[in-house]
């Protein structure tokens, strides 16, 4: 499988695209014209800084305005088309782009584009070069796949073929199937792209919304099924318009956008496996079976209160690490570790940022086998070596620079707890009724957020729940909720300067993981145990409570309770949720106790504003310090 991306994908100079392109293992690029123009490279010197960076020109793009115009304006298309055809020869490609024409004079007919493109397949041939003709979305006169393959088909020249874009297709609703008419020889080439399924002018939504194959609602297995079954065997390559990647890392945008083709071509064999994909096998993937313990660094001195919070949750001691100064608090199903170590990865995650979520460790089906499709879709094995007698734990980058360890049931890691840990007797209670974790939430920058959606859904058997906008007081934050099996995590994307989210961020110098959530079965149960316990509530004000009677009929009994314990509330046609906070602690860290009815499946979204509101009246959290 080769592939490519255009350079208008990522943000950065030419230079710095080639580099983040290179980085993250493509075969080559797109040159998209105005790239070229704005730097101030010669094009040979612009073609070999390509090969030096062991990439090729896949393609030229694009040549506007080109078919069905009047002269004099016709004799102008062809003079511009010769002098980009040389260009081309110096920059070492022979594939230039054409899309359909939005030119206000441009005359229809299918025939008078096709007599134009035969007669430039002439002039091409001249030049060594071909022609690629694309049907924009938008186009003036021609607007589908369909009528642009019936132009090259009569336009009958070697030199000219057709390239395929999801994004037109897609974007349109036109059935992908239609492509398989077409001869896979006449496809010259085929980008790719997603986008959300937002009721939006088409031209305005590609120019700022298109996203990575997988980011987006568009049914781009479908397409890819459909363009092989022509048998076209040439590059796959990416061209996205999206304001957040323009502004991101390019090479975090660019390893996202090779993630994307790797993990929708798997799916592709996997939905078709009779269709030859060029891509060598990879684990299949697997749902979340459980979250096995989530892993806090701090310093010795600060974590007595870290452990005594947790202790206040209803958590005992119950373990601690063979080797490490890892200290373990267990309830029911729930494991919490405390990490003190003054070396390796723990203690360096510790000088970055402070207190923090450090490690989040999942059960999956087969841990090797998800740690195996991992390394394949590009993710960074990450961590410490065991020490010797201990359990090698796969584990992969995630969120923040924090560890995703990586168990299961039935191999040598189902010993984690008999292998790498001491016991310590405790009392044999159930502590104040938490029995999981609920969810995660992550807070990234938002420019991050499609890469680290994309990061889980492309790794675990997940899907993604429609974007929403949580209201702070200071501006709106973008969430995103991902379920696996038994993990769901909510991605919150931070932009404007002063909320909740950015200042965590900012405090914990990108530590990422800022709350967790556990459930229980009996909230008020869960309450009462954890008031007896001392733990620290998050006080929810009376006119949240007052507004909460007015807008459900519940029993006096249960709204009594609701506000005396100050728990938030819920309620859809699917069942309710019950929420209840801890104060922050740190740089903004918090915990979540809830329960949920019935099916409800989703996070209290409508309380959140208050949450927030709730936090920032108690002011800033007593920061633990980082040293």
């Amino acid at each position: 499988m080769r592939t490519g991306i255009a350079t208008v994908s990522i943000a950065g100079d030419f230079a710095t695209k080639l580099e983040a392109i290179a980085a993250a293992g493509y075969d080559g690029i797109e040159i998209f014209e105005q790239d070229f123009l704005a730097s101030d490279l010669s094009p040979q010197a612009a073609g070999q800084m390509v090969r030096d960076h062991g990439l090729e020109v896949l393609l030229f793009q694009p040549f506007r305005d080109f078919e069905g115009l009047p002269d004099p304006l016709r004799a102008r298309a062809f003079t511009r088309a010769k002098r980009k055809f040389a260009l081309m020869n110096e920059l070492g490609t022979d594939l230039m782009l054409i899309c359909s024409s939005v030119h206000p004079q441009s005359l229809g007919g299918i025939d008078r584009a096709a007599e134009d493109l035969a007669a430039l397949g002439a002039i091409a041939a001249e030049y060594g070069v071909r022609v690629g003709y694309e049907a924009l979305a938008w186009g003036r006169h021609v607007d589908d796949h369909r009528d642009a393959w019936e132009i090259v088909r009569r336009a009958d020249h070697p030199q000219i073929g057709l390239i395929l874009d999801s994004y037109h297709t897609l974007a349109r609703g036109i059935d992908p199937d239609t492509i398989r008419r077409i001869p896979g020889e006449k496809i010259f080439f085929v980008q790719l792209a997603d986008a959300p399924a937002i009721r939006m002018d088409l031209l305005y939504l590609s120019r700022h919304f298109r996203c990575m194959p997988g980011e987006g609602d568009l049914d781009v297995t479908a397409f890819m099924r459909a363009v092989l079954a022509t048998g076209y065997d040439g590059p796959l390559s990416l061209e996205v318009f999206n304001d957040q990647f323009r502004a991101g890392l390019p090479r975090l945008v660019a390893l996202d956008g090779h993630r994307s083709l790797i993990n929708l071509m798997d799916g592709v064999r996997r939905a078709a496996p009779s269709v030859g994909v060029d891509l060598p096998a990879m684990p299949a993937p697997a749902p979340v079976e459980r979250v096995e313990f989530i892993e806090f660094v701090t310093a010795i001195g600060d974590a007595p209160r870290i452990e005594a919070l947790l202790e206040s949750l209803g958590f005992r001691l119950t373990g601690k690490h063979a080797s490490k100064a890892v200290r373990r608090f267990q309830q029911n199903g729930v494991s919490i570790l405390v990490n003190t170590e003054q070396q390796g990865y723990a203690h360096s995650a510790f000088l970055s940022h402070g207190t923090c979520v450090s490690e989040i460790a999942i059960v999956v089906p087969d841990a090797r086998q998800t740690f195996a499709r991992g390394k394949a879709l590009l993710a960074e094995p990450f961590g410490d070596g065991p020490n010797p007698g201990e359990l090698d734990i796969p584990s992969l980058r995630g969120v923040g620079g924090s560890l995703l360890r990586l168990l299961d049931d039935h191999s040598d890691l189902a010993q984690l707890w008999d292998v790498d840990f001491i016991p310590i007797a405790h009392a044999d209670d159930t502590g104040a009724g938490l029995i999981a974790v609920d969810h995660i939430s992550q807070t990234m920058p938002f420019d991050e957020m499609l890469s680290w959606t994309q990061f889980y859904t492309a790794l675990l058997a997940a899907k993604k729940e429609p974007m929403v906008d949580v209201a702070d007081p200071e501006g709106l934050v973008r969430s995103q909720a991902v379920k696996s099996g038994a993990l769901r995590v909510t991605l919150n994307g931070a932009e404007a300067r002063r909320t909740l989210a950015t200042r965590f961020l900012a405090d914990s110098f990108g530590a990422a993981t800022q709350h967790i959530a556990f459930a229980c079965d009996d909230i008020f149960a869960t309450a009462q145990a954890l008031s007896e316990n001392g733990f620290a509530v998050l006080p929810i004000g009376a006119n949240y409570y007052d507004d909460l009677d007015a807008r459900y009929d519940l029993p006096p009994d249960l709204f009594a309770r609701l506000k005396t314990n100050n728990i938030l509330f819920d309620q859809d046609d699917t069942g309710q949720f019950f929420q209840l906070y801890s104060r922050p602690f740190g740089d903004g860290l918090f915990f979540e106790i809830v329960q949920r009815t019935d099916r409800y499946d989703g996070y209290g979204a409508p309380n959140a504003p208050f949450r927030i509101a709730a936090q920032a009246r108690l002011g800033q959290p007593v920061t633990i310090p980082k040293r």
